[in-house]
């Protein structure tokens, strides 16, 4: 192909979008909603997965060590402890310790505390964090093992509770998008189409001077991908200042709630967008033009 013929099917496509300006601004507003709507869509489910991987990391096996172990072999334990696989943190709370917060917690009554402080009742305690769900029966049954160890507490069903909301969120969100995705491509093929139509006569007349197909559709394809790339900036301009927005909001106000922050996934967001764009004005253009093409 020659490089003046590049230069006349952008020049062309760019007159196209100047020239059909109301049908080129409809396109682009309708792309720029759908990339829009899809980007806030993928950024709720990326955060709900944040949270709820937040949540699943406040799982933790509770160790009750007999209240009979002397001091050294509550140290061995806690040696055997942190040897184990799939075991990220242990936190030690002793019998003391463990006393003092139950007085702070129940500060109205501290003088019920004064009558037990010379023998207390409460056991040593190893609080341990896994890195693994998969693996905690393991670890459970690890622990139980150990000599002077009491009881072995643990909150597995709530792990795998866990991972099946987040299956089963990231499952109906992906859905969701894909159907979306489908949906605006529809939309953007019906807007592009009107716009092809309202040009039917140039079109025609292209045909009639012995136009080929390539050079013919050459330009409409052009303008679909350059309709689609300003989507995309636009889109991805008005997705940040949108996020921003929220993150700041969330941020002060609801910091029970993790958000993560836009530069995490800008990079993801500005690809999907000029791809999705791109191919939907491509597809688009393309899917439009064929009742011009010849058979």
């Amino acid at each position: 192909m020659r490089m003046y013929n590049i230069g006349y099917f952008f020049s062309q496509a760019f007159k196209g979008i100047w020239r059909n300006g109301l049908m080129s601004l409809a396109a682009i507003t309708v792309l720029l909603s759908c990339l829009v709507l899809m980007g806030s869509f993928s950024l709720l489910v990326y955060n709900v997965n944040v949270n709820i991987e937040e949540v699943a990391k406040l799982n933790e096996i509770v160790v009750i060590v007999n209240t009979e172990a002397t001091d050294e072999e509550v140290e061995a334990l806690s040696a055997k402890i942190h040897a184990l696989d799939n075991v990220e943190n242990v936190v030690f709370v002793s019998k003391e310790e463990g006393l003092e917060s139950e007085r702070s917690r129940y500060e109205e009554y501290s003088y019920l505390f004064e009558e037990i402080a010379e023998e207390n009742p409460l056991p040593d305690v190893f609080k341990i964090t896994y890195e693994d769900n998969s693996r905690v029966a393991n670890l459970v049954y690890a622990l139980g093992k150990f000599d002077h160890v009491s009881k072995v507490n643990n909150r597995t069903d709530i792990a795998n509770d866990i991972e099946s909301i987040k299956s089963g969120v990231s499952f109906i969100f992906i859905w969701f998008l894909a159907i979306l995705f489908v949906v605006s491509i529809f939309i953007i093929i019906n807007t592009i189409k009107i716009g092809v139509e309202s040009r039917s006569r140039e079109i025609s007349a292209m045909r009639y001077i012995g136009a080929t197909n390539f050079f013919m559709t050459t330009p409409f394809i052009i303008e679909g991908i350059i309709i689609g790339l300003i989507s995309a900036g636009l889109g991805y301009v008005l997705q940040s200042v949108l996020y921003n927005a929220i993150y700041n909001a969330m941020s002060g106000e609801y910091k029970m709630i993790a958000v993560a922050p836009f530069t995490d996934v800008q990079s993801y967001i500005l690809l999907g967008f000029v791809v999705i764009g791109v191919v939907a004005g491509m597809v688009g253009s393309g899917i439009s033009l064929r009742r011009y093409m010849k058979v």
